[in-house]
């Protein structure tokens, strides 16, 4: 009975974590920011960023890192919500540093453009084997990217990048997951081949690595979505049926 009792407790502090809630006013203002980019502010209806933002309880003040931050989508976001007396970090990995210089770019200037752009940006570039910031922060938040981690010989260092990014939060801090969803049961292969990540294995992972998970939301469920598509298929990265994942360290 206690048992029971007890997975009902869990289900219902899920429930809850995933209620939805109107974003608040610091949120919407950084959605409509006018300084986004056009190109930015076209994927706002699939990527629904004020939504997840308000479920992962990002504020003004708080100092949240944006973990593979790709061309800046929500760092610029964040660095809104956060304002002057919060502070935003866009962590880019020098794992992609031999593909930047093939391609004639420098791959100490990623994120240049943010700093300048937002005085509260800064820009961290280095091993996600070695993940840690200057300070302690409130929230870490990956979008899009936690199968990358997996890939290249990813799978190995990933225990080293989820303790790093565990000992960077301060305690009771969160870890936000967002990634495209594979079939159920579909294994670890998915992440370098369709770019999915079984949602039961990300869950598995980042709670070996100390953290619990407190909140699921559907904000970007979409039943429709053929899970064993590759995501980069032509129209397929924003409209794809993604989970929503918040963990606390604990």
């Amino acid at each position: 009975m206690r048992t029971t009792l007890s997975i009902l407790a869990a289900t219902a502090l899920l429930s809850c974590a995933a209620a939805w809630a109107a974003p608040s006013a610091s949120i919407t203002a950084a959605v409509a920011d006018s300084g986004r980019p056009a190109t930015d502010t076209a994927r706002d209806a699939n990527r629904k960023p004020a939504e997840l933002l308000e479920f992962a309880g990002i504020k003004p003040g708080m100092t949240v890192v944006d973990l593979l931050p790709g061309g800046g989508y929500f760092t610029r976001i964040f660095a809104k919500t956060v304002g002057p007396k919060g502070f935003v970090y866009a962590y880019f990995s020098d794992g992609a540093d031999e593909r930047l210089r093939k391609a004639g770019k420098d791959p100490d200037n990623q994120g240049a453009e943010l700093k300048e752009a937002y005085a509260n940006v800064g820009v961290i570039h280095g091993p996600l084997s070695g993940f840690v910031t200057p300070q302690k922060v409130d929230l870490v938040w990956t979008s899009d990217n936690f199968h990358d981690l997996h890939n290249n010989g990813g799978a190995d260092t990933l225990p080293a990048v989820l303790k790093g990014i565990h000992d960077s939060l301060k305690p009771g801090g969160i870890f936000i997951v967002i990634d495209h969803r594979a079939a159920q049961g579909a294994g670890p292969g998915v992440t370098s081949t369709l770019h999915r990540m079984d949602e039961d294995i990300a869950k598995q992972e980042v709670e070996a690595a100390g953290f619990k998970l407190v909140g699921e939301s559907k904000i970007l469920t979409r039943d429709g979505d053929d899970r064993s598509k590759k995501v980069f298929e032509a129209g397929e990265h924003d409209q794809t049926d993604q989970f929503v994942l918040k963990f606390r360290r604990k």
